[in-house]
């Protein structure tokens, strides 16, 4: 049996007008008709119950965007007697990022039950496991704040676990290095949130500071432009200037970038791994993704000397 014919499978009013559909549909993803291949999987859907062409419209939906419609059809493959695996992981992945952790937990034990050594899986497990058990902790002995000065490190400011456990993920070791970032960078990494940024901003109002007021001079920006003009010096600038669509990666990943503002793969290879591990929702799996992609490139995330 051929694996167009596996696909089909299930119950076919026309098994003929279903291969073609299946057949076009695979012929225009690989295209990049990313709306094509869903019309036709559409069609394929609509003369057939099988839950390989539910899942794989599901997940062309979930990579455009379409999580919504996704969330549907996959429940639909996932909820009954033998479930879909991979819909499931699927599944599971889109709750994490909604937050919905313990359903996600959930549907990647049922994977786990039925095939243990499912990598994905168990992957997305940790991942899940340790936002779920995130504990938020106050301290009771921060030390006072000293003199105002750039190089005063964070560990002198008075700020909660949280806050200074964020900071220190993301590299901010002093003064300075805070005053050159973004309220739009802080509340884009794990684990850091609203309470947290008023917390930062009051305390720099404080001393008539400011986020971001590090960026006037060169700052961030000139520090990162500095690292990409060193990578020109081994990388072709063609490849250094193509677009992030360029590596076709999946949802999450992408969404990581997009809140680091990362556009091109310069930019990208520009960054620490522990830069992406700071983004929320971004985990093991996102990152060994992105690795990969950025090797058929002949290029790698930047490593700390």
């Amino acid at each position: 049996m051929s694996g167009l014919d596996t696909v089909i499978g299930g119950k076919a009013g026309n098994p003929e007008a279903v291969k073609k559909h299946l057949a076009e549909a695979d012929r225009l993803e690989k295209a990049r008709d990313r709306d094509g291949a869903v019309r036709e999987l559409r069609a394929a859907r609509e003369l057939s119950d099988n839950q390989n062409i539910t899942f794989k419209l599901a997940y062309l939906l979930d990579l455009g965007g379409e999580e919504n419609e996704a969330v549907q059809l996959y429940t639909e493959i996932t909820s009954c007697k033998k479930p879909h695996l991979n819909a499931l992981v699927n599944l599971a992945v889109i709750c994490e990022d909604r937050g919905e952790y313990l359903r996600a937990e959930r549907l990647l034990t049922q994977v786990v039950d039925t095939d243990p050594n499912h990598e994905r899986a168990r992957l997305f497990m940790k991942d899940v496991v340790a936002s779920k058990d995130m504990q938020v902790e106050t301290d009771p002995g921060a030390s006072p704040l000293g003199n105002a000065v750039l190089d005063t490190p964070v560990t002198d400011f008075e700020l909660s676990v949280r806050a200074r456990n964020c900071l220190k993920k993301m590299q901010i070791r002093t003064l300075g290095d805070l005053l050159k970032i973004t309220e739009a960078e802080l509340l884009s990494y794990k684990n850091f949130g609203e309470q947290s940024l008023v917390e930062i901003k009051g305390m720099l109002a404080s001393k008539g500071l400011r986020l971001g007021q590090g960026l006037e001079g060169q700052g961030r920006v000139g520090v990162r432009k500095d690292i990409l003009d060193e990578l020109k010096a081994t990388v072709p600038e063609a490849v250094l200037n193509k677009p992030i669509s360029a590596l076709e990666l999946s949802v999450r990943a992408r969404k990581a970038l997009q809140l680091l503002n990362i556009a091109t793969l310069g930019e990208l290879a520009s960054r620490t791994e522990a830069e992406l591990m700071g983004v929320k929702n971004f985990g093991a799996t996102s990152l060994h993704e992105i690795r990969e992609r950025l090797v058929q490139h002949g290029l790698s995330l930047r490593t700390l000397s």
